[in-house]
């Protein structure tokens, strides 16, 4: 059962409709396993709807508002919080990445969008969408940086990064860019804001072939996982599936680069983008 919290409503939509899902719940006499039966979700489930660590979808609101007798509350106040400036596919795990206290992420191809320059994004979003409007790539851009905030904070999130070496080795945007995404990762971890790791091609099979993968961890909520694919992603709360993806991201970390070899190799590729002498 998840643990009740003190969240403020102003500054996120979902906590505001948390903290009253939990009030009315509790006004109804209801555990969280009860109200979340009917919908064949688990107490926990319904723990990370109160912490904010999950979006109320309509099915769900439209069943409190029934149970609770709420006058239709959470099915109005969901259909605004719904709207989310990220694609369908990542706006839960968007939204969840913002409260978590600790973030795990193995990145397979690029630099993880937490980590990634102005300039770096415009060159993934135009890739991605080349006959986009240059204001649609603005806003994508602009979103995305806007979640790179959440380092402003001198220490939480923790965020514990591994980039396999094709995040390096691949071009994006020519030198001039590369080498300005690789400073600022390698500058946020000399700052001993971010943790980064390494995974050399020597290292050969490992065990997230198959992708990428994020991990997330939150003060009253239990741990999920996020894995993607093109316009696809699913965030996960089952505790096995969880602690697998742990177990993957620790052998991750075990067979990269220890963190200072994994600096000096971000720096000199840095460099090579710097002088021109990175091979494709």
């Amino acid at each position: 059962m998840t643990r009740p919290k003190n969240l403020d409503p102003s500054s996120n939509p979902r906590a505001f409709l948390g903290c009253e899902l939990r009030h009315a719940r509790e006004r109804a006499g209801l555990s969280q396993e009860a109200l979340g039966a009917p919908l064949f979700v688990s107490g926990s489930f319904i723990g990370q709807l109160e912490a904010g660590t999950r979006r109320m979808h309509l099915e769900y609101a439209r069943h409190f508002d029934a149970v609770l007798a709420t006058d239709g509350f959470f099915t109005r106040n969901c259909e605004v919080v719904g709207k989310s400036k990220y694609p369908d596919h990542f706006a839960e795990a968007a939204e969840a990445e913002a409260v978590a206290t600790a973030i795990r992420q193995y990145a397979t191809l690029l630099i993880p969008g937490l980590l990634q320059t102005r300039a770096y994004a415009e060159e993934v979003f135009r890739a991605y969408n080349p006959t986009a409007t240059q204001e649609t790539i603005e806003t994508d851009v602009t979103a995305r940086l806007e979640r790179a905030r959440l380092l402003d904070d001198p220490t939480t999130p923790l965020l514990w990064v591994v980039l396999d070496e094709a995040v390096l080795r691949r071009s994006v945007g020519g030198g001039p860019v590369m080498s300005e995404a690789l400073r600022h990762v390698a500058d946020l971890a000399r700052k001993h804001r971010i943790i980064v790791q390494v995974l050399p091609f020597k290292a050969g099979a490992h065990a997230s072939m198959h992708g990428s993968l994020m991990l997330m961890e939150f003060d009253d909520a239990p741990p999920m996982s996020f894995v993607d694919a093109p316009d696809m992603g699913k965030l996960l709360d089952d505790p096995a599936t969880v602690a697998r993806h742990t177990l993957m991201f620790n052998l991750l970390q075990a067979t990269a680069l220890s963190p200072q070899e994994s600096l000096a190799l971000i720096e000199a590729v840095a460099q090579d983008y710097e002088h021109g002498e990175q091979q494709p």
